[in-house]
């Protein structure tokens, strides 16, 4: 496996040992991989010549400094699961590698795609989000990048981000992947007791049961009772459920042709978890 952390490495490495035609793809990761992380490689080296993973915590997505510190960070064990997955080239840039002198975020308005969610809980969170992507895009210039529904505010955000600035790079979304008892797969899932991973479960048990009540039921109506759910019990504290159209995240005041979207928030164990599922 080859490791580079600067650019301009993998600009040379490329131009020496692969053709300008090999179809590149990439998957942007900040580490503590876990098999949702390995299914995207997967997908990556069974549709492309190559495959590239980025590792890299992004200072500037974070809103806390004590969430940045905690986060977990483990780059020997990632190289190990990145080349079972079939990965061959890896990015670990520092910080003065991918952002230079000074470490800052570009401000992103893309309306309720930006300021909705995520966008309304973690003010700025996007703008890092944004600028690291279009730094990454920008280095290894990938034919396709891989992206996992689990965060799939980000992944609308970074679709809209390559259609506004016409950036020459396929999007795919990839299925959220969760584990035997329903957990979706999170890097954040080390940092849960046994005790607070078997209170998660509430949390797509209870999107489950929201697919399954009537659709005389609005969709507001519906997310308040999800909300409801979720508040009552012990262990978890929600901060938002939001039933949503999938493509635009505005909120569904009723149901019709679009496709719907559940996307919830919730602290369980004092980790900030987040789910979503179609609904």
């Amino acid at each position: 496996m080859i490791v580079f952390t600067h650019p301009r490495e993998w600009k040379r490495l490329r131009s020496e040992l692969f053709s300008d035609r090999a179809s590149v793809g990439y998957v942007p990761t900040m580490g503590a991989l876990h098999e949702g992380h390995q299914s995207l490689i997967s997908r990556a080296s069974e549709e492309n010549d190559l495959v590239v993973v980025s590792i890299y915590v992004n200072p500037t997505q974070f809103n806390q400094a004590s969430d940045l510190s905690a986060y977990p960070r483990d780059l020997g064990t990632d190289l190990e699961i990145a080349a079972a997955a079939g990965c061959e080239v890896v990015f670990a840039p520092t910080n003065e590698s991918i952002y230079g002198e000074e470490m800052v975020s570009s401000d992103t308005d893309y309306g309720t795609l930006t300021s909705s969610l995520e966008g309304a809980e973690r003010p700025g969170h996007f703008n890092g989000v944004v600028t690291i992507v279009r730094k990454l895009f920008n280095a290894v210039k990938p034919t396709q990048a891989y992206f996992g529904e689990k965060d799939f505010q980000q992944l609308a955000i970074i679709r809209e981000m390559v259609r506004r600035e016409s950036i020459d790079v396929n999007i795919v979304g990839c299925e959220l992947v969760r584990d035997e008892d329903g957990l979706a797969l999170s890097s954040r899932n080390a940092r849960l007791s046994n005790e607070g991973k078997l209170t998660a479960l509430f949390l797509s048990k209870t999107m489950r049961e929201a697919d399954e009540k009537d659709r005389t039921v609005p969709p507001q109506t519906l997310a308040k009772w999800a909300f409801d759910q979720l508040e009552n019990h012990p262990g978890i504290e929600p901060e938002y459920v939001e039933i949503v159209d999938a493509t635009t995240l505005e909120k569904l005041n009723e149901w019709g042709t679009e496709e719907a979207r559940i996307l919830l928030t919730a602290w369980v164990d004092g980790v900030r978890l987040i789910d979503n599922s179609a609904i």
